[in-house]
Parts: C-alpha cells; structure tokens; sequence
C-alpha cells in the first residue's frame, strides 16, 4: 500500500524541515517512496535489524544525504528523538511484521517452509532464540503463547507435544511436530498448520506486541499539530491495538450531553482512513505478502491537555 500511504503522508511533508520517522525501516521502500514524493523531508529510519541497516542505507542512495538511520526498536521512539534533538515531528510510519529480508533470508528462522535454525530475532545480537523459548518454556507457558500471540485452538496439544519431544534445533522437526500434534482434520483448514505457532514464537521472541504498546502512544505524543501517522498492521491482535490506540485519541473527552465542548476537552486526533484500508485486488495479485495489510492512518489535531 506504499502509494496510498505516500498520498496519506505527503500533505504533513510539504514544508521545508519536515521530518519523517519510520519506525520500521526494513528494506527502506516506504521511505525511499515518501523521500522522492516530499522533497523538503528528512527522514530518521529506526529498525532493529543492523541487515537491514545495510541494505537501506546501499538502496537510499544520495537520498541517504536527507536520513539518518538509528540501531532501535521503535518503542524505543522517545530516546531517539530526544538524542537527536527534536521535540515533534511531521509524520510517522510503523510497517509492523516481518520485512522481506527477514522472511526471504531462511538462516533467520522466520519461514516455516524450509529447514532453518530457529532464530527468529529481528535483532540477532541480542535475547533469546525461538530454540531457547521452545526449549526451556513450560507446556503452560508454551500453551500461553501459542493461544495469545497465534490464536491457535490447538494451543495445549501442541504445547504438550513440544515438551515431549524437545529439544529442537531446527525448523522442519518443529513443523512435524505441530503437524502431529493437530487432529487431521483441521491439518488442511486455515492455512499452514505452523503458521500460527510460528507467529507466536515471532512475537514472544521479539516482544512485538509490548512494544507496539508502548510505541503507539508515544508516537502519537510525538506528532506535531497537523502531523500524520500510518500504521500498517498485518494479524488482528495489531490492529486491535492499533485501532484502539487512535479511537482513545480521536474521541472528544467531554460528556455527550454537553452542548459545547472545551478546547480542552476535544479530541487529539481525527481519523483519515474509515476502519482499516486493505490492498487492492491488483495490489494482493502482485504482491501475496500484502493480503493481511491492513493500514489505519490518523492526523492530530491538537496539543495534547
């Protein structure tokens, strides 16, 4: 949806010094997009995968001259900006999942079609392995996760058949193991059977959705009046957060019954997008990876009370 996201985005990027943040740098395609649309802005690129930094920086080009790129996670977004001396910016952009250099580079982990150590760090400097959470977790811990961070209903059976069976190293094995571990029935409904197992472990491993929690409304904050902010989600549980973070700032805070409603008490924020946006049919058909995006956009209106 990068095209609908640089519309969305432009019109907060048009005076000289605008700054833009994208929280999930990845392989720099939005910001490459949103730089050459809004000639005045200056990005701040924030990720915490240092590959990605690499292949960003190589693929920005001379418009690396008007970025600077920072090792974080994006919860991390008030440091940031505060090293670098800024109090608002203009417009921010959070891209949430995995980036195509992570899913396409198989030694990461990620895919769940093809054999791979189980790693699944989006920083791979630091924490625990998928292996170290499958290895050590309990069933109930396991069970936890896999029904809170994939929505899997088979949580307990698979959970029960991990512990059994650990430890594991590598992708394959896992797979064969969540395979077993459902009944046959539902082995050939609701896509892969690891694909929710797999997202759980993502999610655990990297602190996901802690640190959209603590993105959101810190970016929010950040925004300047008139300044816009994106996000692209691609499971419910990020949009639920998502669309809840940006409906608690979009609400006048008054009582419904009061005819006028204070400056003070007026919404922060006013939505661009009605619900969650999804691609287009053309868009899916030549990207398959997009089919779950569903991006929310939000202006701000106001200072905060």
């Amino acid at each position: 949806m990068r095209d609908r996201i640089v519309d969305l985005l432009r019109p907060a990027l048009s005076h000289p010094g605008a700054i833009y943040v994208d929280g999930t740098l990845g392989l720099a395609g939005h910001a490459i997009a949103i730089l050459q649309a809004c000639p005045e802005a200056r990005l701040i690129g924030i990720d915490r995968d240092l590959d990605a930094h690499a292949v960003a920086r190589e693929r920005l080009g001379d418009l690396a001259e008007r970025a600077t790129l920072v090792h974080a996670v994006y919860d991390e977004l008030p440091d940031v900006l505060d090293d670098l001396g800024l109090t608002t910016v203009d417009a921010i952009l959070l891209d949430l999942g995995l980036s195509s250099l992570q899913i396409d580079r198989t030694e990461r982990g990620f895919a769940y079609r093809v054999d791979a150590p189980l790693d699944m760090r989006m920083n791979p400097t630091e924490g625990p392995t998928a292996a170290d959470v499958l290895n050590t977790y309990s069933a109930r811990e396991l069970s936890r996760i896999l029904s809170r961070y994939g929505e899997e209903r088979f949580a307990d059976r698979i959970a029960r058949a991990i512990v059994e069976q650990r430890p594991f190293e590598t992708s394959a094995r896992l797979v064969e193991t969540i395979s077993g571990a459902i009944p046959a029935a539902a082995r050939h409904t609701g896509g892969h059977p690891a694909k929710r197992t797999f997202q759980a472990l993502r999610i655990e491993v990297n602190r996901e959705l802690e640190a959209l929690d603590g993105v959101l409304p810190a970016a929010i904050d950040a925004l300047a009046v008139g300044g816009r902010m994106a996000v692209l989600a691609y499971h419910s549980l990020e949009d639920r957060a998502v669309k809840r973070a940006f409906a608690a700032k979009a609400t006048d805070r008054a009582p419904r019954e009061m005819p006028l409603v204070p400056d003070h008490l007026k919404a922060e924020l006013a939505l661009l997008t009605r619900g969650a946006e999804k691609p287009t049919p053309e868009e899916i058909a030549a990207n398959p990876r997009a089919a779950s995006a569903r991006l929310r956009v939000a202006e701000r209106t106001k200072e905060a009370a």
